[in-house]
């Protein structure tokens, strides 16, 4: 699971292990150490209509309604968004990168532009 953050953004982009453990345990969570702190960024799945999100005790997290994370892990799905307050909320399949990058791809989702790449 990886997380960018930019201005009032926050996106989520997720390989395929990450997705079906979201569907089948409700959550997931990864951290980055600072050393004498760490940050965590979560995505938890929940009874709710709309995604949102929070910010404590260290966690960024954003509860995923329970409907989306099935149509996501189970269709051809890219993706869903929504808003909490003026934050936007984004949550993603992470696709193949389509130009060489050393980070290991292999659990990212086919991109379906490299069909189209000459």
């Amino acid at each position: 699971m990886k997380i960018r953050i930019k201005g009032n953004s926050l996106r989520y982009r997720l390989t395929r292990t990450d997705t079906s453990l979201l569907a089948e345990e409700g959550h997931l969570r990864e951290s980055v150490d600072f050393g004498s702190k760490q940050l965590f960024y979560v995505l938890q799945v929940v009874d709710a209509e709309q995604l949102s999100a929070t910010f404590k005790d260290d966690a960024i997290t954003v509860y995923v309604p329970k409907t989306l994370i099935q149509e996501f892990a189970d269709t051809d799905k890219v993706g869903f968004e929504g808003t909490h307050g003026n934050l936007h909320l984004l949550v993603e399949k992470d696709f193949t990168c389509l130009d060489n990058v050393v980070e290991d791809q292999s659990d990212n989702y086919p991109n379906p532009l490299a069909a189209k790449k000459i």
